[in-house]
This record gives C-alpha cells, sequence and structure tokens, in this order.
C-alpha cells in the first residue's frame, strides 16, 4: 500500500511539472519603436541582444514588433504584445506590470540654443521644455511646471529657433539624432542631466505575468554571473548594473 501511493505522488508530481512546463508560451511578443544600435527593425541592437540572452536559452523566442512608442504601450494593453520595450518605472498605471529588474539605463539629456543658460536638474522649473509625447518625463523629473508634448521629433530645432521652448529633453541618443539634422550643430548645447532606469512594460494577464516572472528569475542569474557585460562593451554602451 506504501509503495502504490509513493508511485501515484510521484507520477502526480510529473504530471504537475510537464503541464507548468507546457503552459509555458514558445515565445514572447515584444514591441518597440526602432532605435539606432537599440531595437532596429531587423532584430539586431543592444536590446534585442540582451533579450535573447534572458528568453531564447530557455527555448522561448523573440517575436519583435517595430511600432511608434505610444503604439507599443497600446499592444501591451490589449494583450496583442507581451511587454514593450523602453518604459520608465510605473510610466504607465493601466493594463501593465512591471519587474523587478531594469535592462538598462536612459541618459537623460536636454537640447538648447547656445545663448540659453546651462541647464541643471534642479533649475528645470524655469525653462520652457518640450518632448515627444508619451515618455511622460514629467513624473521623473523635479519640479516641471512649463512643458508641452509634441507628436514628432522633426519640428524641435524649429521650436528652439523660435522661442517657442528653450530645452528639448529626450535620452540622448535621440538629442543626438535630433543635432544631427542641424544646419549649424554649433549653434546648439546638450546638457545631460540624469539617468533613468528602464523597463520591459508586461501584459498585466496571466501570460504576462508568468513571463515577467520568469524575466526577473532570469536577470537575477544573468547580473549575478556578469552575463550580459559583453553585450554592453560590445554596443560600446555603459553598464547599467554596477
Amino acid at each position: 500500500m506504501v509503495v502504490w501511493w509513493r508511485v501515484l505522488l510521484l507520477a502526480l508530481l510529473v504530471g504537475n511539472t510537464a503541464q507548468a512546463e507546457s503552459a509555458m508560451p514558445k515565445e514572447v511578443r515584444l514591441a518597440s519603436e526602432v532605435w539606432a544600435d537599440y531595437t532596429h527593425a531587423d532584430g539586431s541592437g543592444l536590446a534585442w541582444d540582451l533579450l535573447r540572452e534572458v528568453f531564447e536559452p530557455l527555448d522561448i523566442k523573440l517575436e519583435m514588433q517595430s511600432v511608434p512608442y505610444t503604439r507599443a504601450i497600446g499592444l501591451v494593453q490589449r494583450g496583442e504584445a507581451d511587454a514593450w520595450v523602453g518604459s520608465y518605472l510605473n510610466e504607465i498605471e493601466s493594463g501593465v506590470r512591471y519587474p523587478r529588474w531594469h535592462y538598462d539605463a536612459d541618459q537623460i539629456s536636454a537640447l538648447g540654443l547656445l545663448d540659453k543658460p546651462t541647464p541643471r536638474l534642479d533649475s528645470l522649473e524655469d525653462y520652457r521644455l518640450v518632448w515627444v509625447r508619451g515618455y511622460a518625463y514629467q513624473r521623473y523629473l523635479p519640479n516641471l511646471k512649463r512643458y508641452q508634448e509634441v507628436q514628432r521629433r522633426s519640428g524641435i530645432l524649429g521650436m528652439l529657433n523660435h522661442d517657442h521652448a528653450d530645452f528639448y529633453i529626450d535620452a540622448r541618443t535621440e538629442v543626438d539624432d535630433v543635432l544631427e539634422t542641424a544646419a549649424d550643430p554649433s549653434r546648439y548645447r546638450i546638457t545631460d542631466l540624469t539617468r533613468l532606469p528602464l523597463y520591459l512594460g508586461f501584459a498585466d494577464t496571466p501570460r504576462g505575468q508568468k513571463l515577467m516572472e520568469l524575466y526577473d528569475r532570469r536577470m537575477d542569474e544573468l547580473v549575478a554571473r556578469g552575463s550580459l557585460r559583453p553585450l554592453f562593451v560590445q554596443w560600446q554602451q555603459p553598464y547599467p548594473f554596477d
């Protein structure tokens, strides 16, 4: 009788383990805006390489979709994607869950004309700021009072040149890209302000919850082993976990 119960218990444990493994998604659907050297539409870039390191050793393939940032958020909120790339912590409050681990950090910078004072993080409240809709910098930078959001970066330099804004706020890579379009870049100054950790924003669904927990477990392992450091060296980006 004792042996029979042991066999039954073992069968139940094996069955439950197999069921749990089979319930794990075979792919993770990720949405992201296209950022140079980070999330290229062809699947190359630091963020895609890092996330492959997280998921693919567990036979979970990345399915990547390149869309504008606000659309990426909407896909996750509707459950049409499992997570989007490049969120700041608690940036979105509805239909989203955030993991424990960030995967990188943004250098946040200000672009302005040389004849403007050099801004500081604690003096931004004195200026008229502009950034792209959806990035919600007012949640992460102190005491902002005058700011507006625009649909596209293409008009930023015109706003600065015609004194419609004092500074453009964005991640340093985006600021650099905007400055490259200027006829005379020497008229402008870039000032680094702070660094903000970057997160995946997961869908608030059972599937999203499962993938988020897996992501956190894998990041525990990878960061402890230093396994991600070579990727940041390869893409010449600062290592965010020291």
